[in-house]
């Protein structure tokens, strides 16, 4: 297990620098635990935010890791107007065909118009055509692709607050009308906050990353029930099927803030 961390930091630093500065030791674990989660299929995709290291650099770490047999071939790099992320194929295909025929992700139309959040009918044309077109798209990619998914004028009249909401396997997700404004109305709504957390163990010592970190309007909770306790459901499923992350841990709590940014 040490060998796998020293190749683990050894691909940090080498593959993820920016502005001649690499990711420090801890950050490099939480990185890798949360690509792990992605390629054991607990979380769709991991949205990289650790540094302003480029999609390409992205792709060489995860191909180190790949050429390493640390994770799987499963995973590829996904640059989505300039944001990137690293994606789980098979899981997210499964989770976009799921809310496509089931309607399994709740949507929450946060307009800055309107006096207060209010669930969004999933059956607009925009939100399944949007993810009709990512689904496309994503069946597209081709297996040991060296290269960063690129999607460039093709998301342009997406939301992408709702797209990385998808990706990043929220049972919730927010919506606004970004042709008038991209403001909202949660100022000072009270939101429920649900994050997911999970152990890794290497070596000596274990490393607890947050998984996930969503939130629904507390006014909107009770109408998500359904929603939210499928999700929870299916994720403690999928955990008790491997054995690499333990001490899955779910809490909830309220916040309520001047001025919230998607």
């Amino acid at each position: 297990m040490m060998a796998t961390r020293d190749v683990i930091v050894a691909a940090t630093q080498n593959c993820l620098s920016a502005r001649k500065k690499s990711l420090s030791l801890l950050r490099s674990l939480d990185l890798f635990s949360q690509v792990l989660a992605v390629d054991l299929g607990l979380k769709p995709a991991l949205l990289y935010d650790a540094n302003c290291a480029s999609s390409e650099q992205v792709q060489h770490y995860l191909s180190s890791l790949q050429s390493s047999q640390i994770v799987s071939e499963s995973l590829f790099t996904l640059d989505l107007n300039d944001n990137t992320l690293i994606v789980n194929k098979e899981f997210v295909l499964l989770h976009i065909h799921e809310i496509l025929n089931c309607g399994s992700v709740g949507v929450v139309d946060v307009s800055h118009l309107l006096k207060s959040p209010v669930l969004f009918d999933q059956s607009r044309g925009e939100f399944m055509d949007m993810m009709q077109k990512l689904q496309l798209l994503i069946q597209g990619c081709e297996r040991h692709n060296p290269e960063p998914l690129y999607v460039g004028e093709q998301c342009e009249e997406w939301n992408l607050c709702t797209s990385f909401g998808v990706l990043l396997g929220y049972p919730v997700t927010y919506w606004f009308d970004q042709n008038k404004s991209f403001e909202n109305c949660l100022s000072m709504t009270p939101l429920m906050v649900t994050s997911a957390s999970a152990t890794w163990k290497t070596d000596a010592t274990s490393h607890t990353s947050c998984l996930y970190s969503f939130s629904i309007p507390v006014d909107l909770f009770k109408k998500s029930q359904s929603i939210l306790k499928h999700w929870n459901s299916r994720l403690k499923e999928r955990f008790e099927k491997q054995h690499v992350l333990t001490d899955l841990t779910i809490c909830q709590t309220t916040v309520t803030l001047p001025s919230v940014c998607l």
